[in-house]
């Protein structure tokens, strides 16, 4: 960089030779030139001025850069070049590991809601037969909350500062005044890739990282609730489990399969976001202009990323073990008929029956609901024929209201991410 700066005249334009040297340094670097950085460390004690040294002894032998080897780490502080690695760090980690998982995972249930949308199941709130919806409807609301979550996490921008000491280049405005470095400084940020933070201290002050750990702790939750569902449904019979020759559930069960994908995926879910939630919590707070307790926490940055991953895989794996057992799902609808109060009182207020609320209460509630009794109520009503027909025909598993239709397009509900279309496989 400051070979290409006009007004450094001490660091003349390097050749193209000396250009392709310095990015063999990066292109080659092996392990055994990390060992050898580590070697200068035990001496330093400072990591950043390890690898400053370790570049000086590599450029020694060629003659352009060898004449500037001072001008290695010019003015820097080593949070100038700490800050970059993190934000380079996370990005390539998000791109290439986390969204691509994250991706899979909204497909596949994307694909579990479609496959289901028409396949009625009892509804339960308070643990208690509620209004019935269908085994699709309900993965298709995952599918949505996890892509909407997905899509903010891409929108959070990776920040980076090069501003030296204190964030207002002092050193490097007192040896070459005339250079505008705020503009040199983020030029040199945005070629990485990253976004320019104008106003720092020492360091960077990771507000966006707080940001992209809170949004991936939000989608991390929404694969608890994922989680714990389809670990009920499992229990209540509505999924089996595809079960793989050799399998043990049970050391001392035998005939037991057990959720275990989704028991490992919450458990690394709860384990990433307390090591998330620590982040996002300590990394912004520094004393003054800098001290060094997010460098610490920031060498465990990879621990809430690593145990999202697993859980992102043991639910993807699960997943593909699900079967729908549609005979348990009917079963529970067919004695669940006082689901159907809710509709016959709406169709009676409509018509100005009297006190229907009421009167479906005290047919239905810690009473024996049974099809012939929901008929009998019916016919005994004072509606308007057609109203009547419509009702007698009404069973668990057709009152699904929209759930059909809504799992159905869930395509079209799954959000765009970053700019492109919707999952093409949930389509």
């Amino acid at each position: 960089m400051l070979s290409q700066i006009p007004e450094v005249i001490e660091v003349p334009s390097f050749s193209a030779e000396a250009q392709s040297y310095l990015l063999g340094l990066i292109d080659g670097f092996s392990m055994d030139d990390a060992l050898e950085v580590k070697k200068i460390e035990r001496v330093t004690n400072h990591d950043v001025k390890a690898v400053e040294y370790f570049l000086k002894q590599k450029c020694q032998s060629q003659p352009e850069i060898a004449k500037v080897l001072e001008f290695f780490h010019f003015a820097c502080t080593s949070e100038d070049i700490n800050n970059l690695a993190h934000a380079l760090m996370l990005k390539e980690a998000m791109t290439k590991v986390m969204f691509p998982t994250m991706d899979k995972l909204v497909e596949a249930i994307c694909k579990l809601a479609k496959a289901n949308a028409s396949v009625s199941m009892l509804s339960r709130t308070h643990g208690q037969p509620a209004s019935p919806t269908t085994l699709g409807k309900e993965m298709a609301i995952f599918a949505v909350r996890l892509s909407r979550e997905r899509q903010e996490i891409s929108q959070v921008e990776m920040m980076g500062k090069f501003a030296g000491a204190v964030g207002n280049y002092n050193a490097h405005i007192v040896a070459y005044p005339t250079v505008n470095w705020p503009q040199i400084a983020e030029q040199f940020v945005t070629s990485l890739g990253l976004k320019f933070n104008p106003y720092v201290t020492q360091i960077e002050t990771h507000d966006y990282m707080a940001k992209l750990y809170y949004a991936i702790i939000r989608f991390n939750n929404i694969l608890i609730d994922f989680d714990r569902d389809i670990w009920g449904y499992i229990s209540l019979g509505y999924f089996k489990q595809i079960t793989k020759a050799g399998e043990i559930g049970s050391s001392t069960m035998p005939h037991k399969v057990n959720p275990i994908d989704f028991e490992n995926s919450e458990g690394n879910l709860g384990k990433a976001n307390e090591d998330l939630t620590y982040l996002s919590m300590k990394l912004p707070i520094s004393r003054w202009q800098r001290d060094l307790t997010d460098s610490t926490v920031l060498r465990n940055m990879g621990g809430g990323l690593g145990h999202s991953l697993l859980a992102y895989k043991s639910a993807l794996q699960g997943i593909g073990k699900l079967q729908v057992n549609e005979a348990r799902l009917s079963e529970d609808l067919n004695q669940a008929w006082e689901v159907l109060a809710e509709p016959i009182q709406t169709v009676m207020r409509r018509y100005g029956v009297p006190e229907p609320y009421e009167k479906l209460k005290e047919l239905t509630r810690g009473r024996a609901v049974t099809k012939e009794s929901i008929r009998e109520f019916i016919e005994g009503l004072e509606l308007p024929e057609e109203a009547k027909t419509h009702l007698l025909k009404l069973t668990p598993h057709s009152y699904v209201g929209a759930a059909v239709e809504l799992a159905k397009t869930v395509d079209s509900a799954v959000n765009v991410i970053n700019g492109s279309k919707v999952l093409e496989t949930c389509r």
